[in-house]
């Protein structure tokens, strides 16, 4: 679980960040889901933008595909998501939990 202090300093790093993932019509499939671990396997932070197509509600999609690929959400903003998921080599430093 993400503390505040390390949810504002992910939303920082995401900020200049374009988005890797796209979920339109096909809502969260696996396919997409398959895309968003191994995107999360690479940069460990990621944007994912819902489209205007999407059927789901966007924190319906955070929540699924947080769930499916085991990361943390650090922010819903419009339609933009920012997940986030610890490599198993990190090679982004959090700050230190109270």
């Amino acid at each position: 679980m993400l503390t505040g202090k390390q949810k504002r300093f992910l939303r920082a790093l995401g900020h200049g960040l374009k988005p890797v993932i796209q979920v339109g019509k096909s809502d969260v499939s696996e396919p997409l889901i398959k895309e968003t671990i191994e995107a999360l396997a690479s940069h460990e932070l990621i944007k994912v933008k819902v489209l205007e197509s999407c059927l789901m509600d966007r924190h319906s999609v955070a929540e699924e595909l947080c769930t499916a690929c085991e990361a943390e959400l650090a922010q819903v903003l419009g339609r933009t998501l920012l997940l986030y998921k610890q490599a198993k080599e990190p090679k982004l430093e959090l700050p230190k939990a109270k």
